[in-house]
């Protein structure tokens, strides 16, 4: 089988999120599993693109209302990654550092979307499904159907994979000019609300819709930014598919990034010393128990809540805790957190910003992670902590609910229901007593890291989806 992935973002290529890990694992898995899969993403101006050789395979023009704009479909030489990379080169509009956040993103996104649909009825070699991811790539399974210029993808499958349901790329019919000719008959496949909605033209059109857990498929029927009556009318051709992590790359015991390599065997002596070393380096005490969070700095995330949280739960445990912060977004929240440096010191520290080699590392030298969130559709973190042998302490909610077992019921972390200081320090609190329980925590500690989130059976469960919508068109 030819698969597709679209998607904005695919680690190592571009990272800001979840959506970059999946779109950088999954497609491995597929290609392990014999079928040929082809990742296609924005060329933006990043270390990898810098680092790595590609060929041009293919050129045209993009044509948006009366601006034309170059493009070129860039190869990844090596298959470093283990599949086919191939990055859209659109100079006048992705060649910069950062993957969102310009005013123009509504222009960059459709000249990608189309770029890719050109490029791929140029090599004349129908794929049997595109797998678009988010509404970045939401108009695909619109262009394919009815754009006159793509006659020949009318019959090809698609699948939307939602990752954050709550971003949709809304924007307005002045720019309904951008999209390649069609027959206006089909416009209302467009309109959500009186604007197009890049995410809503996807669940319409597309054979398939995917989530990244089961209890966010349930979630968004209540929850989903105005579209929740949408996804409701679509549950027939809806599935929640848990994400899996790629466990080559999470993997403590061959983890270039960390301090001191370890296994189940032998986690104390592992996860002490790389403790140490992530203490030495943010001056904390590894005698203690250290919770650290990593992620953005925005209310979704809960990132709002850390500051007090924080103070909170520092003040009722000074002598006992350490908390580390890794992550940017918000500059108030973030302004929040620094100064909270200079009331804790020796048991806070904060780093803002993102570094890959600093998340594994903390991964493996801290005891428990941090995940109070707003929105979760997955979760990966709480993955990667387990995998690492920290616990997670997490709001039930999303992917978080599906993963995360609290150890009052024999489970694998610590659980609470709402997103709320309170809560968050209440679940401190009893990870303290736990942390004290060695016997204990350390049975919770195994379990989350004999828990089984590789990428195979998820793979399959992909598959199993793409070859339905083939067969039957349904799922």
């Amino acid at each position: 089988m030819e698969i597709f992935h679209i998607s904005a973002e695919c680690y190592p290529m571009a990272k800001v999120g979840g959506l970059a890990d999946v779109v950088g694992a999954l497609p491995k898995y597929q290609t392990n599993a014999g079928h040929n899969v082809r990742v296609v993403v924005p060329a933006y101006d990043t270390k990898f693109k810098k680092e790595n050789q590609f060929e041009c395979v293919h050129w045209g023009s993009v044509k948006l209302g009366s601006f034309n704009f170059p493009f070129s479909v860039l190869k990844e030489s090596t298959d470093v990654l283990g599949y086919e990379l191939y990055l859209i080169e659109i100079n006048e509009l992705f060649d910069r550092p950062n993957v969102y956040g310009y005013e123009d993103d509504i222009e960059r996104f459709l000249s990608f979307q189309i770029a890719a649909l050109d490029w791929i009825i140029a090599r004349n070699e129908v794929p049997d499904v595109i797998n678009c991811h988010d509404h970045h790539t939401g108009l695909i399974p619109f262009l394919t159907q009815f754009a006159y210029k793509y006659e020949k993808l009318k019959d090809l499958k698609t699948v939307i994979t939602i990752h954050n349901g709550l971003y949709q790329g809304w924007f307005g019919f002045d720019k309904l000019h951008y999209l390649p000719e069609f027959d206006l008959k089909h416009v209302g496949f467009l309109e959500w609300n009186n604007s197009i909605n890049s995410l809503a033209v996807a669940v319409k059109c597309a054979q398939a819709v995917t989530t990244v857990s089961p209890s966010y498929l349930n979630e968004i029927n209540y929850a989903a930014n105005g579209l929740e009556n949408l996804f409701n009318s679509v549950r027939n051709k809806s599935k929640g598919i848990l994400n899996g992590i790629d466990i080559e790359v999470w993997n403590p015991l061959k983890d270039k990034m960390i301090a001191e390599n370890y296994s189940i065997e032998n986690f104390e002596i592992g996860k002490q010393k790389n403790k140490e070393k992530l203490c030495e380096q943010f001056e904390l005490d590894p005698s203690k128990p250290l919770f650290s969070f990593i992620g953005r700095l925005f209310e979704e995330k809960g990132g709002d809540l850390l500051p007090q949280a924080s103070a909170l739960a520092l003040s009722e445990n000074f002598e006992n805790i350490n908390i580390l912060i890794l992550g940017s977004g918000n500059s108030e929240i973030e302004s929040q957190l620094t100064q909270l440096r200079n009331d804790y010191k020796g048991n806070y520290n904060v780093f803002i910003g993102y570094n890959e080699e600093l998340a594994h590392l903390i991964y493996a030298g801290s005891d428990y992670i941090l995940m109070p969130s707003r929105v979760e559709p997955c979760g990966l973190n709480q993955m990667y902590a387990m995998r690492y042998g920290t616990i997670p302490i997490v709001r039930r909610t999303g992917g978080l609910r599906d993963t995360v077992i609290d150890f009052g019921d024999e489970g694998n972390g610590i659980c609470h229901d709402q997103a709320s200081v309170g809560d968050i320090c209440y679940s401190i609190n009893r990870a303290v007593k736990l942390y004290d329980d060695k016997i204990s925590f350390n049975k919770v500690l195994k379990r989350g890291m004999e828990a089984d989130h590789s990428w195979e059976s998820v793979c399959q469960d992909y598959i199993e989806i793409y070859n339905l919508i083939i067969e039957k068109n349904e799922i």
